[in-house]
């Protein structure tokens, strides 16, 4: 079954440029493009619930109405739907809006197409929050500057761990690292789907449900 997206980006030629290479997927479908937030959220509205992209690669800086507000209105509409920002900002303001707003990944778009699609599947198969790595180094840096609710006390961390068989902790330890999927696979010598299961074991048992929150866990127990 195919997975169906959006691109919502107010410059033409890079939404012509990411469909064409996304059509070279056959998994993939671009159901529809629109040009900023209000013109999304327009064709949201006017398709059928069950005919709804599945995934939304959105830029951030756009007319009328960006990308943030448009995550903001459309997550609280339509919470079935991942949305993936796909931007050239990585300031901290801007990743620290996109995820309030309920954004479910976040990449630079200087990021091989591989990156992307490996991303996308990540979302449609075990959720959490893909990221470009620098991104990634810079949200666990916010994480631990922040002081979050819900975060595990020392021994249900150190319990956690060491449920973690010693494959998922080297799977660990990369995407900490900053590797991305396809990376961790190349040096462990694994498939990609295989480096997926992991990490969504490591997430289960770790309580959590994005890469961000396992960074920090691995960080605050000194795996790093």
């Amino acid at each position: 079954m195919k997975t169906s997206l959006a691109i919502v980006d107010d410059k033409s030629q890079n939404r012509i440029s990411l469909c064409e290479q996304l059509d070279y997927f056959s998994e993939l479908e671009v159901i529809f493009t629109a040009q900023n937030g209000r013109d999304f959220l327009e064709q949201m509205k006017a398709l059928p619930r069950n005919k709804l992209p599945e995934v939304v690669l959105m830029d951030i800086e756009m007319p009328l109405m960006d990308g943030i507000k448009a995550v903001q209105h459309a997550h609280a509409l339509y919470p079935e739907v991942k949305f993936l920002m796909l931007t050239v900002f990585d300031d901290d303001d801007k990743i620290f809006e996109a995820i309030k707003a309920g954004a479910n990944g976040y990449l630079l778009k200087d990021e091989k197409i591989s990156v992307i699609i490996d991303f996308i599947k990540q979302l449609v198969e075990i959720g959490g929050a893909p990221m470009s790595p620098h991104i990634a180094r810079k949200a666990m840096d916010m994480l631990m500057k922040a002081s979050l609710p819900g975060v595990m006390q020392e021994a249900d961390v150190n319990s956690s761990l060491y449920e973690l068989s010693d494959r998922e902790m080297e799977v660990l330890k990369l995407l900490v690292e900053g590797c991305d999927y396809r990376s961790t696979a190349e040096k462990l010598f694994l498939s990609t789907h295989t480096v997926r299961k992991h990490i969504a074991n490591i997430y289960s048992k770790l309580h959590v449900s994005s890469k961000a929150q396992a960074i920090r866990i691995a960080s605050t127990s000194g795996l790093v």
